[in-house]
């Protein structure tokens, strides 16, 4: 009882020095609570959406996938005839049963052409208006369409885009374009994740998305009243026989949500990373604090000790003290997490994927997790500084305030971190000239986390050199000041490689991960231009098709040389070693394309590839299989016959564009696949006539102007797409980084405030002779700005070495420009010395207020 009123009592005697640790224990926790607040809330979303929009047992046509997804090579939705509804409709316990259409191979535009498609990833859905969606939809605006020039939209997209009632727009399927007026305005029942719904009348989906009429995509049953699902499932599979995909509403939500679940999983596990890099620079954050405010109370400490303490009670009084902080900062933690789930809501819902607050889940386990992690990381993160409390003698009390540093432990720490971050050398170079991708990525994540472990353990080491270096550059300018800065920086080298080591992490991440992405950048627009033989490439970026129609008016286009189609199809393969594999594709194209990409092989020519019942492997399909020039592959297409294709060429893996894939032409296909069921094309290349690029493009872009769907890029626009995804991709990684950047910020500030506290009548004396408030405030701000470049300067030295070493592993995959984007370095370093000088504001402020007198009477 007497250790925890002492640690009570040093708790709250130290308040203000422990609020920014907690701060620091207080956002970690926060952000691992909100990510398991915000996808458990996604999962009861798209939960309930599922639960709610499936019937008790849905009915598909062939080919469609489980979470009833029907979409197919032609471009259209795979279908069954209305005879199975009859069929459906008489089986035992059949209540009632609907056929329904649904396309999400689609693209609406309004009266302008701009997409109406959401920007978040979602579908849009066009489909026929059922009883099944009324049960999740109600109409709050118009009607239901009725007829072919009626459409009806959900309350969502027509908030969007603002549509109302009345307004054109176009639905664009593989079929043609069809317009229709808005007839009525349908509202959620359910949470609406983002997609983009319109629906038709029956008679006008069938029309618009297949083409003909007397078809159904789906066939919605309701159960009889005391049948279960199961058996209902069994009663209409033995009707329909097993031409046709019969699922439970449980065996449909399960599907659809397994699709979701890669995508949340993917984020959640991700993010939690995040927390995980925040935890750990918080760990110094917590060492820091509790070292600084142990070796001010070493007089104190030293007087419990000449009293009759134990080291086991002091050490426990000092750990009693990180479990209040660790359970204050948790607590607060666990609540603004549920406040962060609510800002991601939010966030998503500006990005076009809708979540309702009413679904918001805080499961038992969240509050838990935050809690467990956030204590146990605070005092594992006290446990050194605790057992230091421990060691201290009751003769301390006898000496001034502040115990020498353990050379002996220092040493250890110094051998221990040289001897990580060689190993952790030796790791990044293994890495580096691994001849596997996959075998280098072991080593380099072993090389990451030794290193870091490795500088880390020697940043007190390094400190001494790099401040010194720095110093001269920065500090010398300032004259008396700035050696003054820089001494207060050298006094205690490990508290100030610890809090260089905080910003350190972060920092590193974003050096590794900038050069990575400008590397793949460069390396990529290398290829592009090494490879790329056409001038431009249309496509659509969603994954539709390219309907014939669209195909026609390219090649209609004035000023083109060579039209290049691009179709790819489903294949099972025999190899002459007589294994065969199923789910393979095979890459047909018009024989022009062995100009538009100029793929390296590495036996045979590529151009023969295209020549009658030809094709071309992999290099290392080839190798697997025992494949040379001349050997014979049966190629069984899906939805066509099987043929006999001869190998004549044998591409490199030595490539970024189309790696991987197997060639045949469009005519050699065409013998096997029936008309009806030739997939559409996936891109279409096109190539000016020499001298008349410019105007070709004007042109291409105008023919393609009644297809909104598709997009025309020459090779400037392809590469700058590239750029702009890849730049996406990493703002938003460095967004994520930024809680781990303001958790080592709030470590320079709490360092350079207890700093500030114990070397309080140093500087009452420095007054006292002279020295100003100004001067005083300016040698705290540049003591702040050094350490700060001290911890930028060894994070980006570091995370160029980690990006390199990952640009060696990005070359056996064909990327093989090192680019150092040494603008954001420069910019990133830069910043990091106004970061040192927003961190020490309010150190700089306090220290500025001393009064004189008492500061010299402090001891």
């Amino acid at each position: 009882m007497t250790v925890l009123k002492t640690s009570m009592r040093n708790f709250f005697a130290h308040k203000g020095r422990m609020a920014l640790s907690a701060v620091a224990v207080l956002l970690s926790v926060a952000f691992v609570c909100g990510t398991l607040v915000f996808t458990d809330t996604m999962n009861t979303t798209f939960d309930k959406l599922f639960a709610a929009t499936t019937s008790d047992v849905s009915v598909s046509g062939k080919g469609a996938s489980d979470s009833g997804e029907t979409t197919s090579g032609n471009g259209r939705p795979p279908t069954m005839p209305a005879s199975v509804l009859a069929e459906v409709r008489k089986v035992q316990g059949v209540k009632s049963a609907e056929g329904t259409v649904f396309s999400t191979s689609v693209t609406v535009v309004d009266a302008a052409k701009d997409n109406l498609s959401p920007k978040s990833g979602a579908p849009t859905i066009v489909g026929s208006w059922n009883s099944n969606d009324a049960r999740t939809m109600k109409i709050t605006s118009g009607a239901a369409p009725k007829g072919s020039s009626q459409v009806m939209v959900d309350a969502d997209t027509a908030d969007k885009h603002h549509l109302k009632i009345g307004d054109e727009i176009g639905v664009i399927s593989a079929v043609g374009t069809h317009t229709a007026k808005i007839s009525g305005i349908a509202t959620f029942t359910v949470t609406n994740p983002g997609a983009a719904i319109f629906y038709l009348d029956t008679r006008t989906a069938q029309q618009t998305l297949v083409g003909k009429t007397g078809v159904y995509t789906n066939v919605n049953v309701t159960a009889d009243k005391g049948v279960s699902d199961e058996q209902l499932k069994k009663n209409v599979a033995a009707a329909v026989g097993g031409a046709y995909k019969v699922q439970t509403a449980k065996e449909t939500a399960d599907a659809n949500q397994k699709d979701v679940e890669g995508f949340l999983n993917v984020m959640k596990y991700a993010m939690l990373g995040f927390a995980g890099i925040a935890f750990l620079v918080g760990i110094f954050l917590i060492i820091n604090t509790f070292s600084m405010l142990v070796a001010q109370r070493t007089r104190e400490i030293g007087l419990l000790r000449a009293i009759g303490s134990s080291r086991k009670q002091v050490n426990r009084s000092v750990l009693a003290e990180a479990t209040l902080l660790g359970v204050f900062g948790s607590v607060l933690g666990v609540g603004a997490g549920v406040g962060i789930a609510v800002g991601l809501m939010k966030l998503m819902g500006a990005m076009g994927m809708h979540l309702s607050t009413d679904d918001l889940t805080v499961a038992w386990t969240t509050p838990v997790v935050g809690l467990a992690l956030g204590v146990i990381v605070t005092v594992l993160s006290a446990y050194l500084p605790a057992r230091r409390a421990g060691k201290v003698s009751p003769m301390a009390a006898l000496r001034d305030v502040g115990a020498p540093a353990d050379a002996k432990a220092g040493l250890v720490r110094a051998l221990v971190g040289l001897l990580f971050t060689g190993a952790g050398a030796y790791c990044l170079y293994l890495a580096a000239a691994a001849g596997k991708a996959t075998d280098g990525s072991l080593w380099l994540g072993l090389g990451v986390v030794l290193t870091l472990l490795g500088f880390v353990a020697i940043g007190p080491l390094l400190a001494g050199g790099v401040v010194r270096a720095l110093g001269a550059v920065v500090l010398r300018i300032f004259g008396p000041v700035g050696r003054m800065a820089e001494r207060n920086a050298l006094r205690n080298p490990r508290r100030t490689g610890a809090t260089g080591a905080a910003l350190m992490i972060g920092l590193a991440l974003v050096a590794c991960l900038s050069v990575v992405g400008s590397s793949m950048v460069a390396s990529a627009t290398e290829q592009l231009d090494k490879t790329v033989g056409t001038d431009f490439i249309v496509q659509n970026d969603g994954g539709q098709l390219i309907t014939p129609q669209a195909v026609k008016a390219v090649k209609s286009t004035p000023g083109l040389e060579r039209v290049t189609e691009y179709k790819v199809l489903d294949a099972a393969l025999t190899t002459p070693d007589g294994s065969t594999s199923k789910n393979e594709t095979v890459n047909a194209a018009d024989p022009m394309y062995a100009q538009d990409l100029r793929t390296k092989t590495v036996a045979g020519n590529l151009a023969d590839a295209y020549r009658p019942d030809s094709m071309s492997v992999f290099e290392g399909f080839a190798k697997k299989h025992d494949i040379k020039i001349g050997s014979t592959v049966k190629a069984d297409f899906k939805d066509g016959r099987t043929a006999s294709l001869t190998v004549r060429a044998i591409t490199s893996d030595d490539v970024v564009i189309d790696k991987g894939a197997m060639y045949a032409s469009i005519a050699t296909v065409a013998k096997y696949v029936p008309a009806d069921t030739m997939p559409l094309d996936v891109l279409v290349f096109a190539t000016a006539k020499d001298g008349q690029e410019t105007a070709a493009y004007k042109s291409l872009k105008s023919a393609l102007h009644d297809y909104p769907q598709y997009t025309v890029r020459d090779q400037t626009d392809y590469k700058q797409a590239l750029k702009d995804q890849i730049g996406q991709l990493l703002n938003m990684i460095y967004g994520l980084l930024a809680l781990a950047i303001i958790v080592a910020i709030l470590g320079v500030v709490n360092t350079l405030a207890l700093s500030v506290v114990e070397r309080t009548r140093e500087i009452g004396l420095m007054r006292a002779i002279g020295l100003s408030r100004r001067q005083l405030r300016r040698m705290i701000r540049l003591e702040s700005v050094v350490i700060a470049l001290f911890g930028a300067l060894l994070g980006l030295g570091l995370g160029m070495g980690w990006g390199a070493t990952a640009q060696k592993l990005l070359a056996l995959e064909g990327l093989k420009v090192l680019e150092i984007p040494w603008g954001t370095i420069i910019a990133v370093f830069i910043g990091s010395a106004f970061v040192g000088l927003f961190a020490a504001l309010i150190p700089a402020f306090r220290a500025g207020r001393m009064n004189v007198l008492n500061a010299i009477a402090t001891e």
